[in-house]
């Protein structure tokens, strides 16, 4: 890329055919996202800007984004931030990405938890989001186990404003980036980020105090594990990822002491891997939960279980 007049239009062309030579599985894509990230211009808003030409500056932040993606540097580490939901996050090498499964699970436990149906507590903030209002809506209390970013305990902190969230882990640096998106997105009042390997810092002490507990824990099973792609293996912890021999080593852990956390009638939302939620639900029904149901994700696979906390013992 020479320091000549380069537009938008010349910028995209380039990229996608450098990135289409370096195996970039969505070369367009991945052109798109960090052209966007740069300019601050919208994807579409690109297509309507082609003439405008790139500074200095952007063209070398390009140069630089563009090497990067071809090692195949996932693109939420180039640009520093990751989408999920309606919040854009601070994401950083060595903790979880957040990804779409994980939003499916968040708008799972609030439709179970009848949140999105209760349509007289609706508002929109400045950006034409809904939101609810945290003037009539009921409190909520909620545990996000294994936060890794916070992504989870965040939207449900910006969705729903009567919600105050617990946000756990056992790695300092999770916890920290957690930290850091609580405070960018001011949610440091309703989001408590705490070290914990799941229940340990909180029972006995929040026996019967959640209204909800929700959890993307480590779920990929070994033999699964050597066969992702590099984009995962190379750039999120294995401590994310590795579920043990069948992805079910910390739900198995954390099931009875969720029963005893959860209020009467509690929700208990889990994102599972698709081949082992069969006996994920087993295993709940085992620990004490009813109404134990498996929810799809947005390509049609089985990933989220949602379980409830009977009213009466």
């Amino acid at each position: 890329m020479s320091d000549a007049i380069w537009t938008i239009k010349d910028i995209l062309a380039w990229c996608q055919g450098y990135l289409e030579r370096h195996q970039d599985p969505q070369p367009l894509v991945s052109a798109q996202w960090l052209l966007s990230e740069v300019t601050g211009l919208s994807r579409i808003e690109l297509y309507t800007h082609f003439d405008q030409p790139l500074s200095a500056s952007e063209r070398a932040i390009m140069r630089e984004w563009v090497a990067r993606r071809a090692t195949g540097e996932p693109l939420q580490l180039i640009s520093g931030k990751a989408p999920f939901r309606y919040l854009n996050l601070l994401v950083e090498k060595g903790v979880l990405i957040p990804r779409p499964e994980t939003e499916i699970l968040v708008s799972e436990c609030f439709s179970a938890l009848d949140l999105d149906k209760t349509t007289d507590i609706v508002t929109y903030d400045d950006e034409g989001f809904e939101v609810i209002s945290p003037a009539s809506a009921k409190p909520l209390q909620v545990l996000d186990l294994c936060t890794g970013s916070g992504c989870i305990a965040c939207s449900i902190a910006y969705e729903y404003p009567a919600a105050t969230v617990i946000a756990t882990d056992i790695d300092d640096h999770a916890l920290a980036l957690a930290q850091k998106n609580v405070d960018e997105l001011d949610l440091s009042d309703r989001v408590t980020v705490l070290k914990s390997d799941l229940f340990e810092a909180l029972l006995p002490g929040k026996k019967e105090t959640f209204d909800c507990i929700i959890s993307n824990p480590p779920y990929i099973p070994h033999s699964v594990l050597v066969t992702l792609d590099k984009e995962v293996t190379d750039y999120d912890p294995a401590l994310a990822l590795d579920g043990g021999k069948d992805g079910l080593n910390v739900v198995q852990r954390l099931l009875p002491d969720a029963l005893c956390a959860l209020k009467p009638g509690g929700l208990l939302g889990l994102e599972l891997f698709e081949e082992h939620l069969e006996e994920a639900r087993a295993l709940a029904e085992k620990a004490g939960f009813e109404r134990c149901e498996i929810k799809k994700d947005l390509t049609g696979v089985d990933r989220i279980l949602i379980a409830y906390r009977p009213l009466y013992s």
